[in-house]
């Protein structure tokens, strides 16, 4: 699917009003709440007969009791049913796209999540909490029947399988991931057709592989040295506003600008996250790996071929025939993660 094509769907009703339209359910079907957690904000949509639509965002909470993120969540699938004439008590199901780690508590997913929770690095991290798990999905369970959370990397990996770059011939793959690079780092991977989960619905958790002794790199988990740590966009803040990059979006227009030592910086940060997709593809001997996030997104075409460069070529026998390419459902991929994980 082109990206226009997925505009146009995404823009308003139309009269695709069937199944064979992945982006509306089928007239007389029950809506749902497509919910998408992230370290930032955190965006809720209604998807019906009429497509997906009533998108709200919030910036993600970060302060109050444990359960806070769950009420934000409760507070926003109100807000985005009102805004399209809808009422909460209509919805058939909630699906949850969320950054992880997950904590079983009871069966109900809690966040361990580094951006969200102040517990896990302690005070030099700077979030206004010392919150060692987020309550998220007990809260929705009060109130919906039909809740299903997964993790924001497997929840995009269905989204890809099914809609978008992680297909062929219009069938998924069997061999595929997702990654986004982002705030933080994640990942969705699928081997021999069979989308990996593990015990807690933690697998993919790649960004907190220890890659370095760096001690500027503190990752909001407590490790010092991971992927996350060293690339994710909250940390490309933390590492070089010293150097007049405020965040990720200004080192790259400078490193797109040509200046020298902004492409420096972006060189060895996409070895690192070259090489951390290089493991992976050796790891799991993959087709292909669709790539997402705000920090990818908006500079794809420059990031692309530099990680491109750190697989393409490398012990042929391992990652030749495997693909590098950005997400076929763009920067909505997030919103589509939750709806792929409650309609078939």
């Amino acid at each position: 699917m082109t990206m226009d094509v997925l505009d146009s769907v995404f823009a308003g009703p139309s009269d695709m009003t069937d199944l064979g339209n992945p982006f509306r359910l089928a007239v007389g079907a029950q809506p749902v709440a497509c919910v998408d957690v992230g370290g930032t904000k955190v965006a809720v949509s209604v998807a019906d007969s009429h497509g997906v639509r009533g998108r709200v965002v919030a910036p993600t909470v970060k302060q109050g009791a444990r359960d806070a993120l769950g009420q934000q969540v409760l507070q926003l699938i109100e807000q985005s049913c009102a805004s399209v004439g809808l009422s909460r008590a209509e919805l058939g199901a909630v699906g949850v796209s969320s950054c992880g780690p997950f904590v079983l508590n009871q069966g109900c997913v809690e966040l361990a999540a580094p951006n969200i929770c102040g517990g896990l690095a302690g005070q030099a991290r700077g979030l206004p909490n010392n919150w060692s798990t987020a309550v998220l999905e007990a809260p929705l369970r009060q109130v919906f029947s039909n809740v299903r959370v997964e993790n924001d990397g497997i929840g995009a990996l269905q989204a890809e399988r099914r809609w978008g770059a992680l297909q062929l011939d219009g069938q998924p793959l069997a061999n595929c991931a997702y990654v986004t690079w982002s705030t933080g780092i994640g990942m969705g991977l699928c081997v021999d057709g069979h989308v990996l989960r593990g015990k807690n619905g933690n697998a993919g958790h790649a960004g907190h592989l220890f890659v370095s002794d760096n001690q500027d790199a503190l990752c909001g988990c407590g490790n010092v040295g991971d992927v996350e740590a060293l690339v994710a966009g909250n940390a490309i803040a933390r590492r070089f506003a010293h150097l007049g990059f405020a965040d990720a979006a200004a080192l790259l227009t400078a490193a797109r600008a040509g200046d020298a030592a902004a492409v420096a910086i972006v060189d060895e940060l996409c070895r690192v996250m070259g090489r951390t997709l290089y493991n992976l593809v050796v790891t799991l001997d993959l087709q292909r790996i669709s790539l997402g996030g705000s920090v990818f997104w908006h500079h794809r075409d420059f990031l692309l071929p530099r990680l491109r460069a750190h697989v393409q070529g490398k012990l042929p026998a391992l990652t030749a025939g495997c693909e590098l390419v950005a997400a076929g459902l763009g920067d909505k991929v997030g919103d589509y993660a939750a709806l792929a994980l409650v309609t078939s």
